[in-house]
């Protein structure tokens, strides 16, 4: 068998992102040189997006098992067991740099990514959440790029028939020149119907299904494996372009087929398309794989093999079916106007062999394309602790500080985001973005999924270990803060160049810290992805992003009647705080936004108590499930003061908070010390609320209690009020201000 090949020169090795060592290494892998289809194939496969190359050693040391885990890491979503033979089947995945060259179609497509990735596994998906991080909001592109990626998020998820139910969104001049989209999808699904991507079957087919492949996309793993340059408006064409209706066809065309036994295995093609999912499938499989390029469904005339084998055009799966059962699999995707088409087999060669127009264009191994990828140990040096943070001045006016801050592109009310999204699609929505963690009714059931995302890069920036622990003990208070017991993670681990060693040491730092506790809250890493380059040389642009682990928290709730919100239930009602406090305002917006001061001038990070956690945490669980608590809300960013403002702009139901002072004002109401909890009791459930938190050991502080209409701070020189309405109008006004949206 001969292969045409073309001469491959220094200067297209280095145009497909590959060293010459990895060069090198592809020539000994095969045996001779390859041509640029299979140099296309070994670049996108040996790709940071594909391949990990720089992440996977760091990788394994998370944990990733519990009884209650069907399926972590490796496939493509995880899976946990939600008793009644149901299982949760969810991931959050990156389209960061693509969002960035065309906001609207790199967050839409990001969208139907993450949804086919659950969807391939048997799941209905039943919610969508993102994690988004913008550049300042007076950067020239800024309010370009926020209004693009919202609309593609929404756009998306509204047409496919998925609900976005939260998220989280911030802003730091450290993403002025790369933004962060990550999006995550949950999904439900019967255990015993649940559908992985390894191929097996010597002879068995290999359909392709959905929309037809075009020349949108190719090199788009290639692109996310690079740091941003000047010309990143060159490679707008490599943004793949999103057809949501399709999708949604193409999610109940896949539902349809598994419910049948005609599936041996499926994947969908995402990051390198064809490629990757052929490739994943039979190294997966420990097989071999034989496709004829002449049958793939195209849009797009005289395409190479190269292109319909690099593009990642959207809504496309490939499966592998029983022998036999083509006829009944195509009528099904063609009662869902899809294409399908048998386009290649099964073998036991361990090949990829690729053919088109009756040549063998490509004939290469399969462990050095999956199993044997570089695998590089990065030089990493850990990030300098800072200096305690010295003294400084107390809040001279608390009233005009909380208002600040509730102004404050961090804290300012997401209200003109999410009601562009459609979140109560599907009528299992039962508990709306604005609070703590969104909860979704299991359709036809009484129980819920609570799902939150969070992540403070911040606090990660200054200590990589620290933050890492405070991004996962972060979601796990959310979900017990709506009564959800906190069951598994997913991961988007955005950070910039690895090849930096302070980089990768700020990567290996927060993976330690997320690791531990993960390990202490019974909270295992199930599924993930890592973004890396992430940073800018454009114009205009900062350079490396904060370093961004974002998490996205799965939980359950029992009972969804249980369910406790943020918003205050009624005046009268007693206000405590739960959780031991420390008044440690380092890191802490206030100093950001009050006093001027971030980064190494703003002191480490409050520090995270894993044991407490679990400890305050559990008790805040019972108390609410046995009804003792009728709202609550963890202390976060803005400390407490922020915490209460936000409970009582939810209800509209003011408060009095006149507990004694705990180290200065700024430190007992804008600290954002961790493993806090703001909660309503009645007076009639005071007792036994306190004499349960006396028989754990948990410490329970009186904050004060709701009144009417307004905030008061009782404090030892005066008092201070604020009426809601003046803190509504600091807290709704920025995105509409910013986006010349009307209120």
């Amino acid at each position: 068998m001969s292969i045409s090949t073309s001469a491959i020169t220094p200067q297209i090795v280095a145009d497909h992102g590959l060293t010459t060592e990895e060069y090198d290494r592809i020539v000994q892998a095969i045996g001779r040189e390859p041509n640029l289809t299979e140099l296309g194939i070994f670049s996108v496969m040996w790709s940071e997006h594909c391949s990990y190359k720089s992440s996977r050693i760091h990788l394994k040391k998370l944990p990733t098992s519990a009884p209650w885990v069907i399926c972590g890491p490796g496939e493509n979503a995880g899976v946990i067991d939600i008793g009644d033979g149901q299982a949760a089947i969810f991931k959050m995945e990156s389209h960061n740099h693509p969002s960035y060259i065309e906001p609207y179609q790199g967050a839409a497509t990001g969208v139907g990514g993450i949804l086919r990735d659950v969807f391939t596994m048997g799941a209905r998906p039943v919610a969508n959440m993102n994690a988004l991080r913008f550049g300042r909001p007076d950067h020239p592109k800024m309010k370009h790029l926020i209004s693009g990626v919202v609309r593609g998020i929404g756009g998306y998820g509204n047409c496919v028939g998925v609900p976005t139910v939260g998220g989280e969104t911030n802003f730091h001049t450290a993403y002025d020149g790369n933004i962060l989209v990550n999006a995550m999808t949950v999904g439900v699904a019967d255990t015993d119907k649940i559908f992985y991507s390894a191929a097996s079957g010597v002879g068995n087919p290999i359909v392709y299904v959905g929309s037809k492949t075009g020349r949108d996309g190719i090199h788009g793993a290639t692109m996310a494996s690079a740091d941003f340059g000047e010309d990143s408006e060159e490679k707008r064409p490599t943004v793949q372009v999103g057809d949501p209706f399709t999708e949604k066809l193409l999610i109940e065309a896949c539902l349809e087929l598994m419910a049948s036994d005609a599936i041996v295995a499926i994947q969908d093609m995402g990051a390198a398309g064809l490629t990757s999912s052929s490739i994943e499938m039979a190294s997966k499989g420990g097989v071999g794989i034989r496709l004829d390029m002449d049958k793939v469904p195209q849009r797009e005339a005289g395409m190479t093999a190269y292109e319909m084998m690099l593009s990642e055009s959207q809504e496309r799966m490939l499966m592998v079916l029983k022998p036999g059962r083509e006829a009944f699999a195509e009528a099904i995707f063609r009662k869902w106007e899809l294409d399908f088409a048998v386009i290649g087999e099964v073998t036991d060669t361990g090949r990829m062999i690729l053919v088109h127009h009756g040549e063998t264009v490509c004939d290469i191994p399969l462990g050095p394309l999956a199993d044997d990828a570089p695998l590089y140990d990065r030089p990493h040096v850990p990030t300098p602790a800072l200096a305690p943070l010295g003294a400084i001045r107390d809040t001279v006016n608390i009233s005009a500080d909380l208002l600040r801050l509730l102004g404050s592109p961090d804290l300012a009310s997401r209200r003109w985001i999410w009601e562009q999204y459609d979140h109560m699609v599907g009528a299992d929505t039962v508990q709306r973005p604005g609070g703590d963690a969104a909860v979704v009714r299991v359709h036809g059931t009484g129980k819920g999924l609570a799902i939150t995302t969070d992540c403070t890069p911040r606090y990660c920036f200054a200590d990589p270990v620290e933050g890492g622990k405070q991004a996962i003990v972060e979601t796990w208070r959310n979900i017990t803060a709506v009564g959800g017991q906190p069951l598994a993670v997913t991961n988007c681990l955005n950070f910039a160049n690895p090849q930096r060693p302070e980089i990768m040491g700020q990567f290996v730092g927060c993976l330690e810290g997320m690791s531990a506790a993960c390990i202490a809250l019974d909270y295992p890493i199930v599924s993930g992805n890592v973004s890396l380059y992430n940073e800018s040389k454009a114009t205009g642009g900062g350079s490396a992003i904060l370093p961004t682990p974002a998490i996205g928290g799965v939980g359950l709730l029992p009972d969804v009647e249980r369910m406790c919100t943020i918003a205050f239930k009624g005046t009268g009602d007693i206000i405590l705080l739960i959780g031991e406090r420390q008044g440690d305002l380092g890191q802490s917006l206030w100093l950001r936004e009050i006093l001027g001061l971030e980064g190494k001038d703003a002191g480490p990070p409050p520090r995270v108590d894993l044991a407490a956690e679990r400890k305050t945490g559990d008790f805040v669980r019972e108390a609410i499930r046995c009804g003792a608590i009728t709202a609550c809300h963890d202390v976060s960013d803005g400390g407490v003061a922020v915490a209460v403002a936000e409970m009582a702009l939810a209800s509209g139901i003011g408060a009095i908070l006149d507990q004694p002072l705990s180290g200065s004002t700024a430190q007992t109401y804008f600290a954002e010390d961790q493993g806090l909890y703001v909660v309503t009791v009645r007076d009639i459930a005071l007792a036994d609320l306190l004499a349960l938190a006396e028989a754990k050991g948990v410490e329970v502080a009186r904050l004060g209690r709701t009144i009417a209409n307004r905030l008061i701070f009782e404090l030892p020189e005066s008092d201070h009020a604020i009426p809601l309405e003046t803190l509504r109008s600091a807290h709704e006004s920025f995105f509409p201000k910013l986006m010349d949206a009307e209120l």
